[in-house]
């Protein structure tokens, strides 16, 4: 059963986007600072294991670790949430960008079909070529001369 938190529902399975966030602002500022994950783990008091999991957004980072790991990375708290918001907002505009296109194509006379197949193109070498040859069509311009069926 999905968790609910702050109104947002969250999937189990699925990491949340502000753990994905932290996680990569966790990330550039350990590169930045040119530390290894286990020079930032021992700083932390964690294995590097976990420091992967928290860059990855795949675990939480909790207040008092995140407390540490801003502390040895230099940085203040605020620092981990800064932009989150954009990054939230140009994450749920390609979401909706792709459900329309994902509408349109279904509306169009063998658009329903191509999107129900395509995903069962089990290879994924020739999933790319499917994908080439429609791109490629898309880009020729329109024939005058085909004979409708």
């Amino acid at each position: 059963m999905p968790t609910i938190r702050k109104n947002l529902a969250v999937d189990d399975k699925a990491c949340h986007p502000v753990d994905v966030h932290v996680g990569n602002r966790v990330r550039d500022r350990r590169r930045l600072l040119g530390l290894s994950q286990t020079q930032l783990a021992e700083k932390a008091g964690v294995k590097f294991q976990q420091i992967q999991k928290y860059e990855k957004g795949m675990n939480r980072v909790s207040a008092s670790r995140l407390f540490k790991i801003a502390h040895a990375l230099r940085a203040p708290i605020e620092y981990f949430f800064e932009r989150f918001d954009e990054v939230a907002d140009d994450a749920e505009r390609a979401k909706t960008s792709q459900a329309d296109i994902a509408f349109k194509a279904m509306a169009l006379s063998g658009g329903a079909e191509l999107l129900e197949t395509f995903p069962r193109i089990s290879h994924s070498d020739l999933r790319r070529r499917v994908l080439d040859l429609v791109q490629t069509l898309a880009s020729q311009p329109k024939p005058t001369n085909i004979i409708q069926p």
